[in-house]
């Protein structure tokens, strides 16, 4: 009996402490400043009741102007890095300023390779945060702007056929159709890039790095980054490092990858994940821009959050549907009633649906409009549609792993559950009218707009920006109305237990004076 008073005791003093868990505090050094890079992982966080604190939006960069690595690095020795439970860390930011620098060979050899070297320092200041890096392998084809635009596609033609002996001839065509300054900067900058890599490994085998995803960004099966590839694959095996760096499809996502493995490693949280792919014939193809099947691609990134993928549906704690098959007629009904089937019968379903032909690069309409009309989308733990497979697939999945999490550890009090569930339908919702509603419908309409006014779709001057932002936004907000009667009426309050008024104060903006990609904001206030 006096043991057992003793432990109530402790129990109620223990009590306060848990109501009272601070979130967890999470660094990031985004890819850019993007917002799959950016914004999408803040939001993501807060699903997780983790803050993400990342350095301020003018050290980013935009598009052909890098980021400033030396002022972040700068930034960074200021933070009281001791109050972080981990750290996020874009290598190609630190060593080149973002994506579209590490791209061309701006930056020389010994500076990127200089910068990354803060790492080590970092892990002095701060032994025992855990870091994880990403490391992109440089993709085919240069960034698209208006100086490259008569001969990128030659540019990315060579890439993809120069490593082939048997097409000699037509890679020496293609040559004497590319300015050799500029095929010796992506050389340079290939050459380059494949150091740093190398140099990313190696802060694992010393355990600066605690975790490294290496992203091979938009390839093909075949190609002059293979060998890149094959190169950093035989080096992880060499050091026997293969349970702590991924070599893996993708790039903008990858934030999002490690966000859900941090926190799945903070709270020692590793869900099983089954996979279910709407044909086997989708589940084997390569996906557009990549240069493996797609069940390789979703094996990684289970992997990469930090689940342990099964086969067998009972012993899932999630079922991840991947619907890849929007041209065979029926498939989306057939899939959709599935979803809603588990969905009856109590699983947590994750969905990602992916553009099989990659023209469209967003969601399907069959598909969205069935997921929305059912009133499905606010009761699976997450969805998303926009690009690429890998791009698709490391959205949905870390969300849908993170919220998982959450349902598992952190509704403990009113407070926290009206602050989760809030974030996940915020960030469910805004892939939906993102990556469904603005990238399938607005977008191409955006264009037309574009051509009509015979302004360049690859970079638009800061005053067609204004009018294709002011265009695209009228679009957009029938498509939120629409959305937000299908997502937050009917059954909404009873099957989340949640009252939400209406989201209200859209906003959209291009961010990189293009249609590629839209920063769209709104305020989600629920109790």
């Amino acid at each position: 009996m006096k043991i057992t008073r003793i432990l109530i005791l402790l129990f109620c003093l223990a009590a306060p402490a848990l109501a009272a868990r601070p979130p967890a505090k999470i660094l990031l050094i985004p890819l850019d400043d993007r917002p799959p890079c950016l914004q999408f992982p803040v939001r993501m966080g807060q699903i997780g009741e983790a803050e993400v604190v990342t350095p301020p939006i003018e050290l980013l960069g935009r598009f052909t102007e890098p980021g400033k690595p030396d002022a972040i690095i700068e930034w960074l020795k200021a933070q009281d890095l001791k109050s972080f439970d981990a750290a996020i860390v874009s290598v190609d930011m630190l060593a080149y300023g973002g994506l579209v620098a590490m791209r061309a060979h701006g930056v020389d050899d010994r500076t990127a390779l200089e910068r990354l070297e803060f790492l080590r320092e970092l892990r002095r200041r701060a032994p025992r945060l855990k870091i994880y890096g990403s490391s992109v392998i440089m993709r085919l084809a240069p960034s698209g702007t208006l100086e490259n635009e008569a001969y990128r596609a030659n540019l990315a033609k060579w890439a993809e056929i120069a490593a082939d002996p048997n097409l000699r001839a037509e890679t020496a065509a293609l040559e004497r159709k590319i300015p050799a300054a500029a095929l010796d900067d992506y050389k340079r900058a290939r050459a380059r890039d494949l150091q740093v890599n190398r140099a990313a490994v190696g802060l694992v085998r010393d355990r600066t790095i605690d975790y490294l995803i290496l992203s091979q960004d938009d390839a093909k099966p075949r190609g002059v980054h293979v060998a890149d590839r094959e190169n950093l694959i035989e080096l992880t095996k060499k050091l026997k490092l293969k349970n702590r760096v991924a070599v893996q499809p993708g790039a903008d996502e990858v934030s999002m990858l490690l966000l859900a493995r941090a926190l799945s490693d903070q709270y020692d949280f590793h869900p099983r994940i089954k996979a279910v792919y709407s044909s086997e014939k989708a589940a084997a193809a390569v996906m557009p821009f990549e240069d493996r099947p797609l069940r390789q691609t979703v094996s990684f990134d289970i992997a990469a959050v930090g689940a342990r993928e099964v086969s067998d549906e009972k012993r899932a704690d999630l079922l991840f549907y991947v619907y890849a098959s929007r041209f065979e007629p029926g498939n989306a009904e057939k899939f959709a009633a599935e979803i809603e089937n588990r969905l009856d019968r109590g699983k947590q379903v994750i969905v990602a649906d992916v553009d099989p032909k990659g023209n469209v690069q967003g969601g399907d309409e069959s598909f969205a409009r069935l997921l929305a009309k059912r009133q499905l989308l606010p009761r699976i733990n997450s969805y998303a549609a926009w690009n690429t497979a890998g791009n698709t697939i490391g959205t949905t999945l870390p969300q849908g792993a993170i919220f998982a999490l959450a349902k598992a550890r952190f509704l403990e009090s009113d407070a926290a559950r009206r602050r989760v569930l809030t974030a996940e339908n915020w960030f469910t919702f805004h892939r939906v009218l993102d990556d469904f509603y603005f990238h399938t419908i607005v977008r191409a309409k955006a264009r037309d707009f574009i051509a009509e006014n015979k302004w360049n779709n690859l970079r638009l001057s800061d005053a067609a920006t204004k009018r294709v932002e002011a265009f695209s936004l009228e679009l957009l907000k029938n498509n939120f109305r629409e959305l937000s009667d299908d997502y937050f009426g009917g059954r909404f309050a009873a099957t989340n237990g949640l009252t939400c008024r209406k989201p209200s104060g859209l906003t959209l903006e291009l961010p990189w004076n293009r249609t590629f990609e839209a920063a769209i904001d709104f305020r989600l206030e629920c109790q």
